[in-house]
């Protein structure tokens, strides 16, 4: 057994990569090739955070990956980071654990990341002139790195509660290339931008329905337990596509839950990732439509880049 730490992880791994394998999870998934118990999730009122536990092995897969992510919100006020985790991989054969990846959640935001690349890739209009982004913490740097597997253009517009953090947020992705502007205003992002992604820990609707422009792309990446919220539910009555990276996730603690409790959405509309990546005449069909994508994290997506990292790190 060998222990990596996320120095080793991060040199090792090459995020730009993981896309393509996280797409090909979602298909697999969808395949029923993927074995995935359902998600163990904590939840903490004081300080409030999140802990979720993710495990599974792809049918005549050598492996299978059991992984612990959390998420503590007021860690930023403390000087720490919000996140942390670990995977834990095993020989599929054996039970033989192989590799401890103490990648303090690097990884989990690498494939959250590539699966919102993945999600506008087959949902996104092909020509994006702004992209909006909700959220100012940690994967809403990663969601819009990894955008640029799926998307030429860098102009942004970002929003976030807190001013400070904007204009942090601004100033680190302007170093990385990209054109950000900032508003206070959320209507004038959504007007404004036709690939949105919301990646916020809210626990009531950011975006309404309103504020939704023909055309437009929205990936939500925040409501990935019980209570959260960001999108008002009306929007999936005008989508023409509700896309999710997993059905029984999504109706269980993700943005869906929201849309079909109040009578906007019907289950049977929502189409997995996994179909449109087999199928892609599924995805966008032509530029006015409405889509949203739905995330909660799939537990193939760290099968995925568990084994992308350990097959680099073994030596």
């Amino acid at each position: 057994m060998r222990v990596f730490d996320e120095a080793a992880i991060r040199r090792a791994v090459d995020p730009e990569a993981v896309v393509d394998a996280i797409a090909e999870g979602f298909r697999l998934y969808t395949n029923g090739e993927v074995d995935v118990p359902p998600v163990g999730l904590l939840h903490f009122e004081d300080p409030p955070g999140d802990v979720h536990i993710k495990y599974g092995a792809i049918r005549g897969d050598g492996y299978y990956v059991v992984k612990v992510a959390s998420g503590f919100y007021e860690n930023t006020g403390r000087g720490l980071p919000v996140s942390d985790g670990s995977m834990l991989l095993y020989d599929r054969r054996t039970g033989e654990m192989l590799a401890v990846l103490l990648d303090r959640g690097w990884l989990t935001e690498v494939r959250t990341g590539a699966a919102g690349a993945v999600a506008a890739r087959l949902l996104a209009p092909q020509d994006v002139e702004r992209i909006g982004i909700v959220g100012t913490g940690v994967q809403a740097r990663f969601q819009l790195r990894a955008l640029r597997a799926a998307t030429r253009c860098r102009k942004v517009v970002a929003w976030g509660r807190h001013p400070g953090r904007l204009e942090a947020y601004a100033g680190e992705m302007a170093a990385e290339g990209w054109e950000i502007e900032t508003t206070p205003d959320l209507a004038v992002l959504v007007g404004g931008c036709r690939l949105i992604v919301t990646v916020t820990p809210a626990r009531e609707p950011l975006i309404k329905d309103e504020w939704v422009c023909p055309g437009t792309h929205i990936t939500a990446v925040g409501s990935d337990n019980l209570g959260k919220q960001e999108l008002d539910p009306a929007i999936f009555a005008r989508a023409d596509i509700v896309a999710a990276d997993s059905i029984s996730q999504a109706t269980h603690h993700g943005e869906c839950v929201h849309g079909l409790a109040s009578g906007h959405l019907k289950s049977a509309r929502i189409v997995e990732l996994g179909a449109i990546v087999a199928d892609p005449s599924l995805g966008r069909t032509s530029p006015d439509q409405v889509t949203v994508a739905d995330l909660t994290g799939v537990a193939v997506q760290d099968i995925q880049v568990a084994k992308m990292a350990w097959a680099a790190l073994r030596g």
